[in-house]
């Protein structure tokens, strides 16, 4: 890998060097290093078009890393992976996306990700994107993941968009059966002409299922933002989603959340707040020493961790 493609595998995954353990790691549209374990076999499919993740029943305390760099100014792909965690496993997956694009043509991945859950399956799923370059050509990021947790399973959602991404539209549909759980926390910031939707759609069907959607976003200058939430209670279920947002500059934010009660059972919440950072918060600060733009800067640093 040349030094842009570690600069960016470092910025999605944290990764110094070839991890330990399970891994698949995509540059420039190739698979260029792969490897399984034990109990997690990584598959590329028939086509070319991705990998199947296959962990074994009773997996405890591995991880897997599927990051995704792209170097190349123009180049455009898309990437099917597929996991199946098995009954009573417990594992961590560290996705993430970069793309430095430093000519004047676009740049652009699509991922998407399916999840397959047993019973009492635990899974952490952490994916950061992120964008650098000094070229005209767009960074455009589309995420998609899908979501099937069986009786008793957990997933844990932390995606995180902070940097250098002109267009994304991040999309998740999740289906719990019963006692599973999702919770989501979701980190997104705009700049410049940026844009970002963010989708969210998740049926409760099982008795006792729950889900927890947090979306925290910041939107700078002329960015413009779109959170879109849909709960479907279908049994006995709890679920809750909220935004909460800042907004600096010239920028646009829609927050549309949407909860629908199918069964006399369902406990379903939708919270919303989008404002601009309170005049109090920033003088505070100053009176420590900062500059008006230091003192957002860490503001808005705080808020988003």
């Amino acid at each position: 890998m040349d030094p842009i493609q570690k600069q960016l595998l470092e910025a999605v995954s944290g990764l110094h060097e070839i991890p330990v353990g399970a891994f698949n790691i995509r540059a420039n549209g190739q698979g260029i290093a792969r490897h399984s374990s034990e109990n997690i076999e990584i598959i590329p499919k028939d086509d070319g078009t991705g990998i199947d993740i296959k962990i074994k029943p009773g997996t405890k305390n591995e991880s897997v890393h599927i990051p995704v760099v792209l170097s190349q100014a123009g180049l455009t792909e898309a990437v099917y992976n597929d996991f199946y965690i098995g009954k009573d496993a417990d594992v961590t997956i560290i996705a993430g996306c970069g793309i430095h694009n430093s000519g004047t043509a676009d740049s652009k991945h699509d991922g998407i990700h399916r999840f397959f859950l047993e019973e009492n399956a635990r899974v952490r799923y952490v994916e950061k994107h992120y964008g650098s370059g000094d070229g005209n050509g767009k960074r455009i990021m589309n995420p998609e993941t899908v979501v099937e947790i069986g009786k008793n399973g957990y997933m844990e959602m932390d995606t995180a968009q902070i940097k250098g991404v002109d267009s994304t539209k991040r999309i998740t549909t999740a289906t719990l059966e019963e006692g599973a759980t999702l919770t989501v926390m979701e980190r997104l910031m705009t700049h410049g002409q940026q844009d970002a939707v963010s989708e969210f759609e998740v049926s409760l069907n099982g008795s006792e299922s729950g889900a927890h959607i947090v979306s925290r976003s910041v939107a700078k200058d002329q960015s413009s933002q779109t959170f879109i939430s849909k709960v479907h209670g279908n049994a006995r279920c709890s679920g809750h989603t909220e935004c909460d947002a800042i907004i600096i500059g010239d920028a646009k934010i829609s927050a549309i959340p949407e909860i629908s009660a199918n069964n006399s059972d369902a406990s379903l919440i939708h919270e919303a707040a989008i404002g601009k950072i309170a005049g109090e918060q920033l003088t505070k600060l100053m009176t420590l020493g900062l500059t008006e733009e230091e003192a957002e800067e860490q503001i808005v640093n705080g808020f988003l961790k």
